[in-house]
């Protein structure tokens, strides 16, 4: 079993080092380049954050030291199988090759269809000359998508150093955590983390939940969201989860709305009024948690020993909704 150079094995994972020899061999690295864009000054698309590009650096480098020809791929927001503009991988790929010239991203992967529906054929495309396979994604691993499951089923395969250093810090915080463990859990789609948040419930002293996800915990317990973002299938997993978690999950008492003809920066100023509100009105959007909700949150996580953080507290691209993030 293979050591992560920065410490220690990472949960029996098969590592970089555990691959055969890479000198003139084909490596297929699925990464999560999923960032941010913008529109830049002269109207093309450009990358807002990069944190995840340079994130996948080490590991890409360190294959290409080893003499591996590399083959990364991502997914970029959600096209729904067909190729989309919005979400074409192009502003990455050049940010990409500034930091690692001597790799190739592929296009897209939920340009295809057979990527988040499994399919063996879209698989077998996907590792169709490649030698070796590194998983650097942890943020999508969670997902039994193609380009997730597949490939290890084919070739030999190993975590890269992102996925490798994620499962070996995630397991000692499940395994014995400082206390107070707080954790708190933002982003847009709570369908994505009620898994992880009944998990979590499960070993934190208090689970702080912001972002858009937020908005369907409020509406189950009966407070106004406006148009905000709300999953209504999971409404009632949010209320059996409210109930049974107590005090020990806390969610927003007050959010920063959007008003109904407004609209998001995207490279520019957004429009509409803002407003901070404890319940959404009609047709407004809440996209941050509001200023008594920061200071509750800070207030749980002042005294934690340990902090566990996953996904924005609103929508930060737009400086009027970045303050909770």
């Amino acid at each position: 079993m293979g050591e992560h150079p920065q410490g220690g094995p990472a949960a029996g994972l098969p590592l970089l080092e555990d691959l055969p020899p890479l000198a003139g061999r084909r490596v297929l690295v699925r990464a999560d380049l999923n960032v941010p864009l913008r529109t830049g000054s002269g109207g093309q698309r450009e990358v807002a954050d990069d944190f995840r590009i340079r994130a996948a650096v080490p590991t890409l480098r360190w294959l290409v030291d080893q003499g591996a020809t590399v083959t990364v791929c991502s997914h970029l927001g959600r096209p729904k199988g067909v190729p989309d503009p919005a979400t074409d991988l192009q502003p990455v790929r050049a940010r990409l090759a500034e930091l690692v010239p001597e790799v190739r991203l592929l296009d897209n992967l939920r340009w295809d269809p057979g990527e988040e529906a499994g399919d063996e054929a879209f698989v077998r495309r996907l590792v169709d000359g490649q030698d070796a396979y590194v998983n650097d994604a942890f943020g999508a691993s969670h997902r039994a998508h193609a380009s997730i499951v597949g490939p290890p089923r084919l070739l030999p395969s190993a975590a890269g150093r992102l996925l490798a250093k994620e499962v070996q810090v995630l397991g000692g915080l499940l395994a014995a955590p400082a206390r107070p463990f707080v954790a708190i859990v933002g982003g847009a789609k709570v369908a994505d983390k009620l898994g992880v948040l009944r998990s979590l419930l499960q070993v934190v002293d208090c689970l702080v939940v912001g972002g858009g996800m937020a908005f369907t915990f409020l509406a189950a317990k009966g407070i106004g969201v406006g148009a905000s973002l709300v999953d209504q299938a999971r409404l009632e997993e949010c209320r059996v989860l409210l109930e049974e978690a107590g005090d020990r999950l806390v969610v927003p008492e007050d959010v920063v709305c959007l008003s109904p003809e407004g609209t998001l920066a995207d490279g520019g100023p957004g429009s509409g009024r803002t407003m901070v509100a404890s319940a959404v009105p009609e047709g407004w959007r809440g996209l941050d948690i509001g200023p008594a909700t920061a200071a509750r949150f800070a207030a749980c996580l002042a005294e934690a020993r340990t902090v566990f953080w996953n996904g924005p507290m609103g929508v930060f691209e737009d400086e009027r909704f970045a303050a909770g993030t």
